[in-house]
């Protein structure tokens, strides 16, 4: 898990660098018809990361996996990240992301390893897991670490072809 907090925090640390040069301006521009704009998909990683916080925290004193989702669009549209002064997003997404690898960092090994069924994996997950399978809070985490990236990378490609 070392190696995963790790990376967590310089891919936190980096992309908040980059995420910073960019312009309020360009934040706010949509790469598609109905796409976020980079306010938006870091609204929505900051809205993840609400998430997964419980999610993480609450796993630890249960016996199953079983959260419940949200309505993501619905979440952004309600938070009017569109609106909000770019430089306050990024630090938000920043502090929090590294509160959640602090949060990580103090998992105990057996809670992070311990198989739990029944989950909802199959529902919430970047990277779904089997109902029928059991699934780990570990794999929760880096699932969660993987979906950030996958939106951090979406910002990157849209903001190279502005």
């Amino acid at each position: 898990m070392k190696d995963l907090i790790e990376d967590f925090e310089r891919t936190v640390e980096g992309a908040a660098a980059r995420l910073r040069a960019m312009g309020e301006g360009e934040s706010g521009r949509r790469p598609a018809a109905g796409g976020w704009s980079a306010k938006e998909t870091v609204g929505h990683l900051i809205d993840s990361a609400a998430n997964n916080h419980q999610r993480f925290v609450r796993a630890q004193a249960r016996e199953d996996l079983v959260f419940d989702g949200y309505e993501q669009d619905g979440w952004v549209a309600a938070q009017h990240y569109a609106d909000a002064p770019w430089r306050r997003l990024v630090e938000l997404w920043r502090l929090y992301n590294l509160h959640l690898a602090h949060v990580v960092a103090r998992v105990p090994g057996e809670e992070l390893t311990r198989p739990r069924h029944p989950h909802s994996l199959h529902r919430i997950a970047f990277r779904p897991v089997d109902e029928r399978e059991p699934a780990t809070l570990e794999y929760l985490i880096r699932d969660y670490v993987e979906h950030l990236k996958h939106h951090l990378k979406q910002i990157e490609a849209a903001d190279a072809e502005q």
